[in-house]
């Protein structure tokens, strides 16, 4: 799947279309079924967190494998792993032929 995707979005930058990418991270952890398991909800939603960023993170790496200029950012600070959101840059990157994954 991750190839596939990545294969459509290389198809739309090559267009000049401008990407930003919204990734979930739903299929590894749901923040809600985990609280209702007995997990304290705020650390169950912070697991689907960094659950989202683990998904974004193998976009990114498939997007980069064929030679699409993407970049990672998430509104949880994560140094050294992604950058940290920031509008100005997620509005800017675009334009300049980017593709950016954010969370």
């Amino acid at each position: 799947i991750l190839n596939r995707v990545a294969k459509e979005v290389k198809e739309l930058v090559e267009l000049d279309v401008q990407i930003g990418i919204v990734i979930g991270g739903g299929n590894l952890f749901r923040g809600s079924i985990l609280a209702r398991s007995g997990i304290n909800r705020v650390i169950s939603d912070q697991m689907g967190m960094l659950a989202t960023v683990i998904n974004g993170l193998a976009i990114y790496d498939s997007l980069h494998h064929i030679n699409v200029d993407a970049h990672v950012m998430s509104a949880i600070s994560l140094e050294g792993i992604c950058a940290d959101y920031n509008w100005a840059d997620a509005m800017n990157k675009p334009r300049s032929g980017l593709c950016i994954d954010f969370y």
